[in-house]
Parts: structure tokens; sequence; C-alpha cells
């Protein structure tokens, strides 16, 4: 019987069943792995994230470009802009889009045409994988439309000529340690721009510009636009009138009496705590702030080299930037004895009539005072201690005053603590005794204006609340904040900090410092035409290494017999003929008053004492030879401006007759071809 062939059995059949089980094992993982992922990638972009690559794509497809905001504009109370913002243009670079052949002749026309170094800007358009570098920041109109020029005649493509803005200052050298000044990413660095950035600054707008496969511009623009909005309007208590007045008569001040540690200067609004003016002499130009302006401070940076001299150099420009009026404490000397004046009059501790003997020096607790200048005034009032600026004097009234109403009276005046003026800088607190520090002779020296510190601002605020019915005021420099629609957003009102003293009291006080200019110290002081009030100074600096340095103050309120506006000038280290601030800062107070007050509204009203010393009335010189006319005008004080070539005076103007300042020119005509009626409408 035949046998039938089969074919052999694995000799290891489970083995091979348990290795296609784990064979679809893993074909299974892997594709539930595979699908699973896939699964988990369609969920995100579908419902986790479904506009990323819609965002991706319109990154490849499209080129935002920033559109600047116009920084907010700074005016003063009468209308001057201060601070504004200027169109200018960035030239920027995209490398990759420049064909190959125009890189070095755009290198070299670029550098020439920008003013920039030639091998860095070649250096720059070679890296062909780069989509942006910056060439040059803020070029004008004419730079812009000579790039502008050059790309069109040689068709070149990725040189950008993006609109900007910049900071401009259009008075120049001009409120600089106030109006600060900004980066060159337009941010506030100093002063008003850094304290105010927030408002001043505006939201950018945006150009989708479309771009092709290449990455390169394509001839139209996407419809989308994103208009920029300019930041919001400032307008500032600040008067450049007064201010120009300020400033002209510190800088000449400085500059006569060489005044080694700057000048400071504050005109403030009585009633309100406006300020009017403030500077610091000498300061910088906004506009270009680094610069250093002292010539000799700056050449001394410049004779060092390498760290040192970019220590020198920050340390130069932070003294120029600072502004001493609210960053600096100062002895204010015997300008505070009207605090002291003022605390002992509504305590009742003294009256105006209360009597005191100065015998030219004073010991308490073993200590000697004098008074100054060795003066030796024998017995007298306080109305004339406070006009002869008497140190025995006050030293009698705050030991009568005694330590704790001293010092009551000190802090109610905000002589402790910041004003809280808005303005970045501030020093946050004063250097005083306090009750339990103070004895019998800290006490005395405290009295006269010595061994305390407080700022220029909080001298002149504590004074404003002397004259003006005993109101501390809150001290700003910021009238109004409005949007780019003129609606106002912010409307600084005046704010009574504290009631300090007693009207009756800030009444006899007025008289008080009336009597230092009519009769003390304060003569320099005086303004035809205005009642003033007034306290000199003249503070040793304690902690100077000079034992004769010194700072001469004055300060100033008028119309005494209604004040309007308050006047403080210190000069610090003057070398003069004298230290005394009767004597140097006073006629500075005084020449900011007399030009200021008429700003105001506020017109002068002479005695006859006064019209006689400073008016005189023309005489009449109609028919004399002009050389004949000339004379008899000096008799009167008075100048000729001579017309014509004539040898008779056919006509004058002013008329004869008419009351004039000494001093004047008076117009003689010797041609008959000056028309007086016409002058005079």
């Amino acid at each position: 019987m035949k046998q039938t062939h089969r074919p052999p059995r694995s000799i290891y059949p489970a083995q091979n069943r348990h290795m296609r089980r784990r064979t679809r094992v893993l074909a299974g993982l892997v594709a539930v792995l595979c699908f699973g992922g896939l699964l988990a990638r369609l969920f995100t972009l579908q419902i986790l994230d479904p506009s990323g690559y819609a965002n991706r794509a319109a990154a490849q497809q499209l080129r935002d470009t920033t559109l600047p905001a116009a920084r907010g504009e700074i005016y003063s109370a009468d209308g001057v802009t201060l601070a504004a913002s200027k169109t200018c243009w960035t030239i920027r670079a995209s490398p990759r889009e420049l064909a190959d052949e125009l890189v070095q002749p755009a290198a070299k026309a670029l550098s020439e045409i920008l003013d920039i170094d030639y091998d860095a800007t070649l250096q720059k358009l070679s890296k062909c994988t780069s989509n942006d570098c910056l060439l040059r920041r803020r070029v004008d109109a004419d730079l812009a439309d000579a790039v502008r020029a050059w790309c069109a005649q040689n068709n070149a493509q990725g040189i950008q000529i993006l609109q900007d803005t910049k900071r401009v200052y259009p008075q120049g050298n001009f409120m600089g340690c106030l109006l600060g000044f900004t980066d060159v990413d337009n941010q506030g660095l100093w002063g008003l721009e850094l304290q105010y950035d927030a408002q001043l600054t505006g939201w950018n707008g945006t150009i989708l510009t479309a771009k092709n496969a290449w990455g390169y511009d394509m001839p139209t623009h996407y419809s989308t636009l994103q208009d920029a909005v300019p930041g919001n309007d400032i307008t500032l208590t600040i008067r450049a009138d007064i201010q120009h007045y300020l400033e002209s008569a510190l800088s000449a001040a400085v500059a006569e009496h060489h005044v080694a540690a700057r000048a400071v200067g504050i005109v403030m609004e009585v009633d309100t705590g406006a300020i009017l003016a403030m500077s610091t002499k000498p300061d910088y130009d906004p506009n270009d702030p680094r610069t250093i302006v002292d010539e000799t401070i700056r050449q001394q940076v410049n004779a060092l080299s390498g760290e040192e001299r970019s220590k020198a150099l920050q340390t130069a420009q932070q003294a120029q930037w600072r502004n001493k009026a609210i960053s600096d404490l100062y002895e204010p000397g015997s300008v505070f004895k009207l605090i002291t004046c003022a605390a002992a009059l509504d305590t009742g501790a003294v009256t105006r009539n209360s009597r005191f003997v100065c015998a030219g020096k004073i010991n308490v607790a073993g200590t000697n005072f004098r008074c100054a200048n060795g003066h030796i005034h024998g017995s007298e009032t306080l109305a004339q201690g406070l006009a002869v600026s008497c140190n025995p004097c006050f030293i009698q009234v705050g030991a009568r005053l005694g330590k704790q109403n001293f010092c009551d009276y000190f802090a109610a005046f905000g002589l402790r603590a910041a004003t809280g003026i808005d303005l970045p800088g501030e020093i946050k607190r004063s250097e005083y005794y306090t009750a339990d520090r103070m004895g019998p002779v800290e006490l005395a020296s405290c009295s006269f204006g010595q061994s305390s510190k407080v700022s220029y601002l909080q001298m002149i605020t504590a004074v404003c609340a002397v004259v003006n019915g005993g109101k501390l005021m809150q001290p700003h420099v910021v009238q109004s904040i409005r949007d780019t629609e003129r609606n106002t957003v912010q409307q600084v009102e005046p704010t009574v900090k504290a009631q300090v003293i007693r009207p009756e009291t800030s009444a006899v006080m007025r008289e008080l410092m009336e009597g230092v200019v009519t009769t003390g110290t304060g003569k320099n002081g005086a303004v035809a035409g205005y009642r003033v009030g007034g306290k000199t100074g003249t503070s040793q600096k304690l902690d100077s290494e000079n034992e004769r340095a010194r700072i001469a103050s004055f300060v100033a309120v008028a119309p005494i017999e209604n004040p309007k506006i308050a006047v403080l000038i210190c000069l610090d280290e003057p070398h003069s003929w004298t230290t005394s601030g009767g004597a140097l800062s006073g006629p500075v107070a005084a020449e900011v008053l007399q030009k200021s007050l008429p700003r105001l509204g506020i017109q002068p009203s002479y005695t006859e004492a006064e019209q006689a010393k400073y008016f005189t009335t023309v005489p009449d010189v109609t028919g004399w030879k002009a050389p004949a006319a000339a004379q008899k005008l000096s008799e009167y004080t008075l100048t000729a401006d001579v017309l014509g070539q004539g040898e008779r005076v056919v006509s004058q103007y002013p008329r004869a007759g008419t009351t004039v300042r000494r001093g004047s020119a008076i117009q003689l005509d010797t041609t008959g071809q000056l028309d007086p009626a016409a002058d005079e409408g």
C-alpha cells in the first residue's frame, strides 16, 4: 500500500504562535500610537490652537511695520510750546532682499548720505540671511529723501525708510531741570518727561505689508491699518515769560558773583501753590542733555580717559540734570526767622511790640552766639529785630516759644517731609531736631535758621503760608492734561494741606515783612510802584570744608498788602565783594518781581517820592538845534534819538509835558516826517 507524504510539522509550534501574537500586538500598538498622535495633533490644531498655522502663514506673507505714536506736547500756562514731537525717519535694511551686485554700492552711497561708517555698513548689508538691521535713527526729511532717491535710481529693494518721531524742545536751553528729556525710544528719563511718561506716551499704530514667496515686499499694501494715537498734552502752571525773567536774572547773578555751587530760583503763586517759575542755574539744553555745559568741568572730564573718564562724565551729567530746587537741602539762615517769628506770634509767646536786648552777642548754656557782622542793636522790638535780622533777638524769641512749640510749628509748616510736588527726585525728608534731642543750644541755633536743613521748595511753600492767611498749600507744576480731542483728562485744583497759623498772625507777619524791605536789611528787594515784603538770609554751610562758604538768599512777596506771588533766590557759594543775601540776592528777586507783576495784571502805583525819583516830565525842545535839544534832554535824565540830518527839531515824541521813566529815549524829528499822532494811536 502506497503511503502519502505529509509536510513535517514545526518542531516549535508554541513558540511560533507566541511570536505571531507579539507581532500583532506590536503592530496594534504602533497603529494606536500613530493614529492617537495624529488625532491628538488634529485636536490641538482644530480645537486648542485653531489659529496657530494661520498666524504662521500670515507671518510669512505679511510684514507688520510699527507706526510710532507722537508723544504728547507740553505747554506753558501762557501757551508757549515747551516740548513737542517732530516727524523724522529711521533707516533700516533687510539685506536678504538686497541684490548681491548692489551691496557694495549701497554701502558706499548710504554711508555718505547718512554720515555713518562705510565698513560697518558694508558688513551689515553683506549678511544675506539677515531680515533686519539698523542703519541710522531719526534722520530729517532731506536725508530720507536722498536715500529714497538713490533706491529709486538703482531699483534697490530692502532699504526701509520708516516714519518715526523724535522729541524736540523748541525753546532750547530753557527749563532743562524741569522738563527733563527722553531716551532714543522716546521714553521719559528725567523731569516732567519721566513724571508724566504714562500720560505723554501714545499708542503705536501698525501697517501690514504683503510679501511674496521669497519674502520680498509686494508692490501693494493691505488696507489693514491701525492708526497711531498721540499721547496726552500737558499744560503747566509755569509761565514762559516769568520763567524767562527768572532764568535771565539768575544766570546774570551766577556770572557776576561767581557762584560756585549753582543758584536756585522759585516763583510761586501764594494762594494756590502753583509754581510760576523754577530754575537751577547753570542747567542744560534738553535737546542735548549729555553735553556738559560748564566749560571748566567739561575740560576736566575730557582730560581723563578710559573708565575714569566714564565715571567722571556720568557724575557731571547727574549733577547737571539735578533739580536743586527740590532735590537738595540747605541751611535757610535768617529767612527761617519768618517761621520762628510766626510761630511765636501765633502762640502768644511774643507780640510785635515785645522788647529784646542785643549786646552784639549772647551766651546760651556756655555757647556764645554773636549778631551778624558784630552789630549791637541794644533794646529793640520784635519788628525791629526782624527788620535788622538780629540773631540774639531771635534766640530770645525761640527761648520764649519753647522747644516743643518750635518743633510742632516746624512740622506744621511742612518742613519735615517732602512737599509731594509732581516732579521726580524730590528729597524725602529734611534734617531737623526733634524736641527730645533739642537742648538750649540747639534751640538757639535753630531759631535763627542754622542747624536745620530744608529744601528750597519747602522753604518758599512755608513762606507762602506765613503771608496767605496761614494756609499751607500743595505745590504743583501741572495745571491740566488733555487728550487728542482736547477733552480734559485731569484738572489740578489748589489743595490746602493744613491751616498752620491764624489769619490774624499772618496779617501781622505781612506788616513785619514789609518793614524788612522799607527800613531793614531787605532794601535791595524794593520795587518801585509796589509794596514788597521780604527777608534776607546769609547762612553758613556747616557741613562744608570751607568755613567761609555761604548761601546768599532772599525771599520777596508782592504786593504785600494782598500777596500774589513769592520769589525765593538762593546763590550757593558766591565769590563776590560780599556774601550778603540782601546785597546779592535781593536785586535778583526785585528784578523778577518788577517784570512779572505787570504780566500778571498787577499794575504799579507810585508814591510821590517814587514818582519824583523814577519819572520826569518831557521838556519842549521843538525849534531847538539838535545838539542843544539833546543837551537839554540830558538835564532831565533823558536821551535823544535824532531822526534825519536837519538842523532844528521840527517835532518830538513823546510830546512836551508827557511823564516818562527816566532814561527814556525821546525821538527828535529834524525832517518833518514824524507823525506823533500816529505813534500815539
